[in-house]
């Protein structure tokens, strides 16, 4: 039977965390003399001299309710980036542990990876972009402590097969980590349903996509309450700002019209996917559940360097495996879309 505890890296085990005075307060007060804040407040902004909610409780019970996960399974982070470098530090034991990574896919696993003297054994996916479990069976190693999947991935666009993730969590006596930022535009259901099934499972989830919100910094991580009791215990006191908090805790009320934009975003998609099959410029278009396409070009290089040179910036994967003179294109606007295509369909 998994158990983190027995996963996780002994300092961390034994760490007395920081004990913020919100942290030592609970219940309801009128006159806070705390935590050495400045009780005259700020000339510009008065009512910000406080320090947050170091747990952001609210935020937490309304995610319970959109997500049904109890709430001591929700951490919350400055993004999705600080969840990912945090389980690194919290179970993996630098120059001693590795994980694996399954490129091309997001880059940041392994850039905390070596920030944290972690090892990265890398098994590519697929041709479709899919896992290949024969060579991840053969790649795990009694120090293999986390393995990273991206559904849908990112720069592929694509969703990874469920029943590969569920024999993955099965089979794998470590964490894995499957990094939903794109979920809300997929067709295939999210893992955060099943964490009562599998113990070593982590699922991340963002507010910058499906939400419009990346300029907040709001990442999710849904696991059980021992893990998330480990972020919790090597987190900052005050990650999520008051600000952020409040601004969050309003998007959160607005369900019915984040899913309005996501459906948007998809017919968007779509119409973009017939704008691209015209063009001449156009050799292949992957399949995509997020809100971008990779596209193979005839001159990747040379299209990236027109588009600058037209005022749109999109991203040159070319130098990523499996993504040979691939760009990768966001979904715009309508307007944006329109000026992406004519600009394509005007290369020379």
């Amino acid at each position: 039977m998994f158990n983190p505890h027995n996963l996780v890296r002994n300092n961390i085990r034994n760490l007395k965390p920081y004990s913020s005075a919100r942290d030592e307060f609970k219940g309801e007060a009128n006159i806070f003399l705390d935590a050495n804040e400045n009780s005259l407040g700020s000339p510009l902004l008065k009512w910000y001299n406080r320090y947050p909610d170091p747990m952001q409780w609210k935020i937490k019970e309304k995610l319970s309710v959109i997500k049904q996960v109890p709430v001591d399974q929700i951490f919350l982070g400055n993004g999705s980036d600080e969840p990912i470098d945090l389980l690194f530090r919290c179970f993996c034991e630098p120059g001693v542990d590795e994980v694996i990574l399954f490129p091309p896919t997001y880059g940041m696993y392994e850039v905390s990876a070596n920030i944290n003297n972690i090892s990265c054994n890398r098994v590519p996916l697929t041709s479709e972009f899919q896992l290949d479990l024969e060579a991840l069976e053969s790649a795990i190693k009694p120090n293999t402590k986390i393995i990273w999947i991206c559904s849908p991935n990112n720069p592929s666009g694509n969703s990874i097969d469920r029943q590969d993730i569920e024999m993955v969590l099965n089979n794998f006596d470590g964490l894995v980590v499957v990094d939903e930022a794109y979920i809300n535009f997929s067709r295939q259901k999210s893992l955060v349903t099943d964490l009562a099934d599998y113990p070593n499972l982590v699922v991340l989830q963002t507010l910058s996509k499906a939400w419009g919100l990346a300029g907040l910094r709001v990442g999710m991580a849904f696991a059980s309450a021992e893990i998330v009791g480990y972020l919790n215990k090597v987190k900052p006191p005050y990650n999520i700002s008051e600000p952020v908090q409040e601004l969050a805790l309003k998007a959160l009320d607005e369900i019915g019209q984040v899913n309005d934009m996501i459906l948007q975003l998809v017919e968007a998609r779509k119409q973009l996917e017939q704008d691209f099959v015209m063009s001449p410029q156009v050799v292949k278009i992957f399949p995509s559940d997020a809100n971008f396409l990779l596209v193979e070009f005839t001159q990747a290089r040379g299209m990236y360097d027109y588009l600058v040179g037209k005022g749109i910036v999109v991203r040159d994967r070319s130098n990523v495996l499996l993504c040979d003179n691939c760009l990768r294109i966001t979904v715009g606007t309508d307007a944006e879309n329109l000026k992406l295509v004519e600009a394509i369909n005007s290369f020379q």
